[in-house]
């Protein structure tokens, strides 16, 4: 194995520890916090039910033939 070949395996190598480091600290981040996440409620407390908003509404118009 030439020296490049070997350098070369060693910074993939680094690279793929880095991101294992990374995505664990954001686990461990997340987990750590201690807040629980909340659902949005809609200003008027509705909590169900079908509404015809503006985006639904844009996508019957678009979706018309």
């Amino acid at each position: 194995m030439s020296k490049t070949e070997k350098s070369e395996k060693l910074a993939r190598r680094d690279f793929l520890k880095g991101v294992g480091v990374a995505g664990a600290a954001g686990v461990a981040t997340t987990a750590l916090t201690g807040k629980t996440a909340e659902a949005a409620l809609p200003e008027d407390r509705k909590v169900s039910g079908y509404r015809e908003t503006e985006h639904v509404m844009k996508f019957y118009e678009l979706s018309r033939f």
